[in-house]
């Protein structure tokens, strides 16, 4: 099992920067590919970023891309959503999740991910 509590949501103006943080804990960090999705409101749950195991190979949807950085603290187990040049459509819940398959790419298939952190909320205002 693993447990992933995400925090650093909040309300920013367009334009803006905000930082989230997901830590994990139950099984070894090392070993999971991490990702970050998110879900507006009525729309579904849209892939964001994904690291794998190693932290060499990143991926980011095209809306984010250039603006949006994933990065992994092994020491911290804990997974990190820079997000630069927010623009109000990046107004969503943002969740972590962890992929505890060792694929030498990250997922961007919600399905291949098994464990879900509650969801932080970001609000980009204009």
């Amino acid at each position: 099992q693993v447990q992933l509590v995400e925090s650093g949501g909040g309300l920013v103006q367009a334009g803006g920067s905000l930082r989230l943080s997901c830590a994990a804990s139950g099984r070894t960090f090392s070993r999971l590919a991490m990702g970050w999705f998110r879900q507006a409101p009525g729309k579904e749950r849209e892939f964001v970023t994904a690291v794998n195991w190693s932290g060499g190979n990143t991926y980011y949807a095209d809306s984010v891309k250039g603006r949006f950085t994933i990065s992994r603290d092994g020491a911290q187990n804990t997974v990190y959503l820079q997000m630069n040049s927010l623009k109000p459509e990046d107004t969503a819940v943002y969740y972590c999740a962890a992929d505890p398959n060792s694929r030498r790419s990250p997922s961007f298939q919600h399905d291949d991910y098994d464990y879900w952190g509650q969801g932080t909320q970001v609000t980009v205002s204009s």
